[in-house]
C-alpha cells in the first residue's frame, strides 16, 4: 500500500474574505501582516487598471488596517483628510471590486463620499477638514450619549492650514474625547524616528504610565509647586525626543512620532489611546508610496498615475502631445517671461507649484516665489499686503481652492482695489476628480465683486494675452482657464495687452443669431455657428462685459451664451442682465451647468451630459428655434 500523498490545497487570500471591517476583526493579530501585503498588492493592481491617486494610499495601508481592526466602524467614526489616502479604506469597506471602476462614469468616487458608503463618515475633496468634522462628531456623541469614538487622520501638508489649528484649539478647549492622527509622510514636521523615540512613545501610550501620571496628578494637587514641577519635568522629557510641545499646549496628549509601518507598535499604541478620555494626538511617520520602489523614490510624480495601457501610443502621437502645451504651461511660460521684464512681480501659490507649473519660476526667481502651503486665505491676504507696498503679486490658485479664500478676496483685495492678479487654474469641469474639484462657480462668485476684472480665454494664445492684460491692469483681476490642453492655437510670445472688456468676432453671420462664447466652449460652438449662419463672439471678458458688441449684435432674433460655469449668476446672466437693462427684447438661450453637482466621468462625457459638447449645443439651439417658431 502506498502512502497517501496529500494534495496541496490552494490558499485563499485573506483579502478575498474581507467584505467589510467586521470580517477583518475576525482575524488574529498574527494574520494582519499578510493582509497588509495583500492589500498593498491589490492597490497596485487596481490603480494600474484605472489610474488614480496612488502614493498616499500605499503609505497608510498599515494604519488603515489597524484602525478598522480596533474600532467598531462604521459606528465609530473614522474621518479621513483630503481623500487621496482612502483607497485602502475603500477596499476594506465593501468596495474591493468596485475599485476597478473608481473615478469612471457610474463608478465609485476617488474621494470619501457619504452617499457611497456608511463607512465614509465625511465627504471630502479639499484638505484640512478632518479635525473639525471629527470634533463635531465627538461633541455629537457626547450630546447624544452614544459612546461613539471619533478619529481624524490628517496629513502633514494639511496641517499647514489654519482651519486645522482652529479645530485643534477648540478640541483642546472643550476637552473632546477624540484621537487625531498626524500622518507625517514627508518628514516636514520632525525627523526623530528611531529606537529611543519609539520606546518613549510606547511608555507614554501605555496604561501603566497613564495610570501613574493620573494618580500622581491627584496626589500632587494639594501641593501646587510640586505639581507644577512634575508637569515641567514631563514636558522636558517629551521635548527631548518628540516635537509635541505645541500640541500639548493646545490641550492634547501627544504621543509620537512612531513608525507608521510597524504593525505591532501601531496596534499597541492605538489600542491604548482608544480607551483614553480627552483629546489625544498620535504622530506617525509613514513613507508615501511604501512598497512600490518607484513611488517611494518619487512621491510627487507618483501621487497619482494614469491607467497603464498595454500598448504604448505611437511615437508620432506622443510627440504631438509633447509639443502641445497645457494651459498651465502657458501660464508657467508667461510668468517667467514677465518676471524677466518686471522685478516687482511676485508669485504666490498655496501648495500648487507643480500643478500650476511654477517649477521653472521657483528655480529661476526663488527670491520672488512664495509657496504658503495649504493656506489659501493667507495666500490672498499676503498678496494684498505686498500690493499695498508696491509689489505686483500673481496668485496661482485652483478655482475650487479660491472658494476657500472668498472673504479675503473681497475684504482684503477688492474692497481696497489692490493690484493683484489671480491666475485661476482648473476652471470648469475636471472629469474624474468630480464635483469636489469642479471649478464651475468662479464666474458667478467673481463677477458680483466690485472692482474685479474677470477674463475667460478661449485658447492658449488668448490665455497668454489675457494674463498679460490682467497683469498690466491696475487693480484686482482674474484670468480663469481650464485644466489640460486647448485647441492648439499658435502662441505669440510677445507681451501684448488687449483692451479691457473688448470681445472679438470669430464669425460674422447673417441669420440674426449671435453666439457669445466665454472661455473654452467658444471653439466647441464654431460648428454650430456655421450650421445656423450665426455670429460667433469670443467675449473674452465676463466683467466688464463688452456692451458695444451686445448693442451691435444683440438685437437679432436669438442670443445664445455658452460657458463652462454654473448658469445661475454666470456669464450668461451678465448678458441677459445687460439686455434687459437696455430694453433689448431679444430671445435668449443660456447654455452652461444646471443647478446640480455633476458626478465624475471623463471630461467629454460630462460635457455631453450637461449639454456643452458640439452635438448638444446644436441640438439646444435647434430646439429653441423650433419652440420660438423662428
Amino acid at each position: 500500500m502506498f502512502d497517501t500523498i496529500p494534495t496541496e490545497r490552494p490558499i485563499t487570500p485573506l483579502l478575498d474574505n474581507i467584505h467589510e471591517p467586521s470580517d477583518l476583526r475576525q482575524l488574529t493579530k498574527e494574520q494582519l501582516p499578510s493582509l497588509v501585503n495583500e492589500l498593498r498588492l491589490f492597490l497596485l493592481y487596481s490603480v494600474g487598471q484605472t489610474g488614480g491617486h496612488f502614493g498616499a494610499g500605499l503609505g497608510v495601508t498599515e494604519l488603515t488596517v489597524v484602525l478598522h481592526y480596533l474600532y467598531n466602524t462604521p459606528e465609530d467614526r473614522i474621518v479621513w483628510d483630503v481623500g487621496h489616502q482612502t483607497y485602502p479604506h475603500k477596499i476594506l469597506t465593501g468596495r474591493r471590486e468596485a475599485l476597478l471602476s473608481i473615478r469612471q462614469e457610474n463608478g465609485i468616487s476617488g474621494f470619501p463620499k457619504r452617499e457611497e458608503s456608511p463607512f465614509d463618515t465625511f465627504g471630502v475633496g479639499h484638505s484640512s477638514t478632518s479635525i473639525g468634522a471629527a470634533l463635531g462628531m465627538a461633541l455629537a456623541a457626547k450630546q447624544l450619549n452614544t459612546g461613539r469614538k471619533s478619529v481624524a487622520i490628517i496629513g502633514d501638508g494639511a496641517m499647514s492650514a489654519g482651519m486645522a489649528f482652529e479645530a485643534l484649539n477648540h478640541a483642546g478647549d472643550v476637552k473632546a474625547d477624540m484621537l487625531v492622527i498626524l500622518n507625517d509622510n514627508d518628514m516636514s514636521i520632525s525627523r526623530p524616528v528611531g529606537a529611543l523615540s519609539n520606546y518613549f512613545s510606547r511608555i507614554w501610550a501605555s496604561k501603566t504610565y497613564y495610570s501613574v501620571r493620573e494618580s500622581g496628578r491627584k496626589v500632587l494637587q494639594s501641593l501646587p509647586s510640586a505639581l507644577k514641577l512634575a508637569r515641567k519635568t514631563e514636558e522636558h522629557m517629551k521635548g527631548m525626543v518628540a516635537p509635541g510641545t505645541l500640541f500639548e499646549e493646545l490641550g492634547f496628549n501627544y504621543i509620537g512620532p512612531i513608525d507608521g509601518h510597524d504593525l505591532d507598535l501601531l496596534l499597541t499604541t492605538i489600542e491604548n489611546l482608544k480607551e483614553r478620555s480627552g483629546p489625544q494626538f498620535l504622530h506617525v511617520i509613514t513613507k508615501k508610496g511604501k512598497g512600490f520602489e518607484p513611488a517611494e523614490g518619487d512621491p510627487i510624480g507618483y501621487h497619482a498615475i494614469n491607467k497603464i495601457e498595454p500598448e504604448p501610443e505611437p511615437i508620432t502621437q506622443l510627440a504631438k502631445k509633447a509639443n502641445k502645451p497645457k494651459y498651465s504651461n502657458v501660464f508657467g511660460r508667461w510668468i517667467c517671461d514677465t518676471a524677466e521684464q518686471d522685478t516687482n512681480l511676485i508669485a504666490i501659490t498655496p501648495a500648487m507649484k507643480e500643478g500650476s507649473d511654477l517649477i521653472e519660476f521657483a528655480d529661476r526667481f526663488a527670491e520672488r516665489y512664495y509657496d504658503v502651503a495649504i493656506a489659501e486665505q493667507h495666500a490672498v491676504t499676503l498678496a494684498a499686503g505686498m500690493a499695498c507696498d508696491g509689489l505686483k503679486p500673481v496668485v496661482a490658485i485652483y478655482s475650487t481652492f479660491l472658494q476657500r479664500a472668498y472673504d479675503q478676496l473681497i475684504h482684503d483685495v477688492a474692497l481696497q482695489n489692490l493690484d493683484v492678479l489671480f491666475a485661476i487654474d482648473r476652471s470648469g469641469l475636471v472629469g474624474e476628480d468630480g464635483p469636489t474639484h469642479a471649478g464651475v462657480y468662479d464666474l458667478s462668485y467673481l463677477r458680483c465683486i466690485p472692482n474685479m476684472v474677470v477674463a475667460t480665454p478661449s485658447d492658449e494664445n488668448e490665455c497668454r494675452l489675457l494674463l498679460n492684460t490682467g497683469y498690466q491692469y491696475k487693480g484686482p483681476a482674474a484670468v480663469r482657464y481650464p485644466r489640460g490642453n486647448g485647441p492648439g492655437a499658435e502662441i505669440d510670445r510677445t507681451l501684448t495687452t488687449l483692451p479691457i472688456g473688448k470681445s472679438r468676432v470669430l464669425r460674422e453671420g447673417q441669420s440674426g443669431i449671435v453666439i457669445c462664447g466665454f472661455g473654452s466652449p467658444t471653439y466647441t460652438a464654431k460648428q454650430a455657428a456655421d450650421k445656423f449662419d450665426a455670429t460667433l463672439l469670443d467675449m473674452r471678458f465676463v466683467k466688464p462685459i463688452d456692451e458695444a458688441a451686445l448693442l451691435k449684435y444683440g438685437q437679432g432674433k436669438l442670443v445664445v451664451t455658452i460657458e463652462e460655469n454654473a448658469i445661475m449668476g454666470g456669464a450668461g446672466s451678465a448678458v441677459s442682465e445687460f439686455l434687459q437693462t437696455n430694453h433689448i427684447n431679444t430671445h435668449t438661450l443660456q447654455l452652461g451647468l444646471p443647478d446640480r453637482y455633476e458626478e465624475h466621468a471623463s471630461h467629454s462625457a460630462m460635457l455631453k451630459r450637461v449639454g456643452l459638447d458640439q452635438a448638444e449645443i446644436e441640438k439646444a439651439i435647434l430646439q429653441k428655434l423650433t419652440a420660438l417658431h423662428l
